[in-house]
Order: structure tokens, then sequence, then C-alpha cells
């Protein structure tokens, strides 16, 4: 074959339609847009833009948008079952984030990952993970292995700051309560005791002179 001869395959390309160059090329007069209505008007499109609906209100319309939702500062986890981890992992090996999107099982593009029991687990793994469900927890420790949970994910530096300060003010009022229970269980000492004893039998003397 020369250069010369080389040409596109059959039907890859195709002429342009050529609009209102005469009734006999079947789309002159009204260039196959009809007569009138709103698809015959320059701009019609299709029929209107996205979300028109012929005139009524629009679903856009109708929908409320008052109050707050917190769905874009939701936690959102990637979920694995033991059977798939059981099914990848051998014995001895450390199953979290890394070692799952490695073996993909996750894609490690959501903001941790959680463990669910479904299946069974024979194998002795330790698992690092942001949450797991109590159920595939019991499994993995009857298998011999441990989980180790990492701490909660927050989505500003801010947040996490305020809890870590919030958690702080609870545990130190947690000690000050326990310290004023201990301190209020010691037992008294004697000697106050017998002081006591003898300053009520003074005062009860006292008030019989008086009489």
């Amino acid at each position: 074959m020369l250069k010369h001869e080389l040409k596109p395959a059959k039907g890859a390309n195709k002429g342009r339609k050529r609009l209102g160059r005469g009734t006999g090329s079947g789309l002159g007069t009204t260039a196959g847009k009809g007569h009138k209505g709103q698809r015959a008007r320059a701009g019609g499109g299709g029929g209107s833009k996205a979300g028109f609906e012929g005139g009524q209100m629009s679903m856009v319309r109708r929908t409320p948008k008052r109050g707050f939702s917190n769905a874009r500062f939701e936690t959102v986890y990637e979920v694995v079952n033991l059977a798939l981890v059981d099914a990848r992992f051998e014995s001895g090996d450390e199953v979290n984030a890394e070692t799952l999107k490695a073996a993909r099982l996750i894609h490690g593009n959501k903001d941790g990952v959680k463990i669910l029991a479904t299946g069974e687990i024979t194998k002795k793994l330790s698992f690092t993970v942001d949450k797991i469900s109590e159920v595939a927890s019991k499994k993995i420790e009857v298998a011999g292995g441990s989980v180790t949970l990492l701490p909660p994910f927050v989505h500003n530096e801010d947040v996490a700051k305020r809890r870590a300060a919030k958690e702080a003010s609870k545990a130190k009022k947690r000690a000050i309560v326990a310290a004023s229970k201990a301190g209020s269980n010691k037992p008294k000492d004697k000697k106050a005791d017998e002081d006591n004893g003898e300053s009520k039998g003074k005062s009860e003397s006292k008030s019989k002179d008086k009489k």
C-alpha cells in the first residue's frame, strides 16, 4: 500500500448536516425544526434547561432549604469482613489500612476502616483499625489475635484540640471526685473522737449547773 492510497474506514468520517440550503435537500425552509413552538426557536435546544418542568414549580424550588445538614462532616468508614481478611492474610500478619490497601480490600479514600464479623477467622492476626464490631473483636481474640483501636477521626484540628481539652477537664473532675470520696471514707482518729466526747461532756455539765 502506498501513502496516497491511505483513506479512513467506511463510515468513520461523516459530513456535517447542511441546513437551510433549499427544499430539495430535505432540510430547507424550516431547517428540520418544524413550524413554531419552543423547540423551533433559537436556543430552544432539546426542550429547555436542566430542571425545567414545563412551567410548573420545579423540584429544586419546591424543596425546602432551611435547617442544617451535617452530612459533609460525616465520618465514612470502609467496611471489611473477617472472611476476606482471613483469605488474604497469613497467620502473624499485621492488618491495618496500609496492608488492607495493598491486599486490595479497600481503596483508602475514606475516613477510616471498620471490621465486621461476617465470616470466620482461623488465623492469629493483629488488627490496628478505626472501628470494629463487638462480635468481630471476640472472634479475633478467640483465634489468638489482638485488636488495637486508633483515636477517632476528626475533620478539623480545632475540633480535635477542643475535644482533647474537654476530655482533660472531665478527667480532672473525676480525679477530684475520687479524691473527695477517698477522704470521706477514711476512718476518724481516736484522739479526735475523744476530744469530741470530752467537749460534749463539758457542755452537758455546764447546762446542768445552770439549771
